[in-house]
């Protein structure tokens, strides 16, 4: 995803992974967010309710140093959610850890 002043786009006819960059610091330190739960939503208002919330994963991108972290959901037809064209979404994703639960805006998504 762009940085939050942008806009993404995806075409309502693919099924791809959609991407957020995650970073989490303890003690200064980066750490390794991948045994946490992620979800993500896309909103076209509010903030999201349990029910809003779809299916994520994680990926890895280890040619980055610290690594580079990505919670990621299949967006289209077959995938976690189906998005309508010619709206913008706001992108949501949530971690669950413990004892954090962070949900976080990421930026917005337009289906075109």
């Amino acid at each position: 995803m762009p940085s939050s002043s942008d806009i993404a786009e995806i075409s309502a006819s693919s099924l791809e992974y959609v991407r957020v960059t995650v970073s989490a610091v303890a003690s200064g330190s980066a750490i390794n967010p991948t045994a946490d739960t992620v979800t993500m939503a896309f909103m076209t208002s509010g903030t999201p309710a349990s029910g809003d919330l779809k299916t994520a994963s994680w990926e890895t991108d280890a040619t980055t140093e610290p690594d580079t972290y990505y919670a990621r959901c299949l967006v289209g037809t077959g995938g976690a959610v189906t998005l309508a064209a010619g709206v913008v979404y706001t992108v949501w994703v949530k971690v669950t850890d413990n004892p954090e639960v962070v949900l976080r805006r990421a930026g917005r998504l337009r289906v075109i």
